[in-house]
């Protein structure tokens, strides 16, 4: 191990903590664990952790706390009573943007720093090519630890509000989750009919691709400058036959006899929208619909 290499600690040894600290022992950083439910340990133990008895040993160990547990309330109970006094904590555990907010302000008050952060990798993508994560807070405490921070993955700061990189980081598994669930309801709408959804796979594969173009005729780089422009032409594709056709959608899934619950809120927020006057102008109108919570 070389003396650049700073000690780091990993409180949570679930799935994902254990993932973190062996990718930080293998990049060559002193590295301790310690997680509320005893007996996870030992693999990384023999890998060359040290495991710490409790968590106040823990964080004593290292200047960098590195923290992965199921939520924000789980660092509020493994540390209390801690003393936190000049450490760094990071964490990566999932909860809302306010979450985060508060959970920054108790770490300040207990003389420590929060800096937050979402990963956008399953456990056995850390550390890989293509691994990242988003990170928020104080920028000069996030700079002096960018280097041990990258072993897991490119290192993404969004700002210094601690609730952007949670509002980053859900804001892609919204992308994601919804992409592959709209996937599978097409693929029961297929299926529902005898076709084999590979057979459907190379047209949502190439589809996919089409909107992520980045050229000027991109669907989504278009839609991206609407949206910050806050102007949407409809002369060639109005909303309001999006309208329309999402309600023909809807009567596909009913007449399949499946699940209707994902194309009834489209269609909802389709009509929605086309009912506040957003029928003439384009597709990416309906984003100031959903800026209006429904009443």
């Amino acid at each position: 191990m070389t003396n650049n290499h700073e000690a780091v600690t990993v409180i949570g040894l679930g799935a994902m903590g254990s993932k973190m600290a062996e990718t930080f022992l293998a990049a060559g950083y002193p590295t301790t664990v310690w997680n509320r439910t005893p007996g996870r340990a030992a693999q990384l133990v023999a890998a060359g952790a040290t495991e710490a008895k409790t968590a106040a040993e823990a964080v004593a160990a290292s200047p960098l706390v590195v923290i992965s547990q199921v939520d924000y309330a789980a660092m509020d109970d493994s540390l209390k009573g801690v003393d936190l006094t000049g450490r760094v904590l990071v964490n990566l555990s999932s909860d809302s943007p306010d979450r985060l907010r508060q959970g920054s302000r108790w770490a300040t008050e207990h003389g420590a720093t929060l800096i937050t952060a979402g990963i956008m990798v399953p456990p056995p993508g850390i550390g890989q090519p293509g691994a990242y994560s988003f990170y928020s807070g104080p920028r000069d405490v996030f700079d002096a630890h960018t280097g041990t921070l990258e072993a897991l993955g490119r290192a993404d700061y969004v700002g210094t509000d601690p609730g952007l990189a949670m509002l980053y980081y859900q804001s892609m598994l919204n992308v994601f989750w919804t992409t592959l669930i709209s996937y599978f309801y097409s693929a029961a709408l297929v299926g529902s009919a005898g076709v084999s959804v590979e057979k459907l796979r190379p047209y949502v594969a190439e589809m996919l691709v089409d909107l992520a173009e980045d050229g000027p005729m991109g669907f989504l780089k278009m839609l991206t400058a609407e949206i910050e422009a806050g102007n949407y032409p409809g002369e060639q594709n109005n909303l309001h036959m999006q309208a329309v056709g999402s309600e023909h959608v809807l009567h596909a899934f009913t007449q399949a006899g499946l699940d209707t619950t994902l194309p009834t809120a489209l269609a909802a927020i389709f009509a929605r929208a086309d009912a506040e006057g957003h029928g003439p102008e384009g597709l990416g109108s309906i984003v100031e619909t959903i800026r209006k919570p429904a009443v």
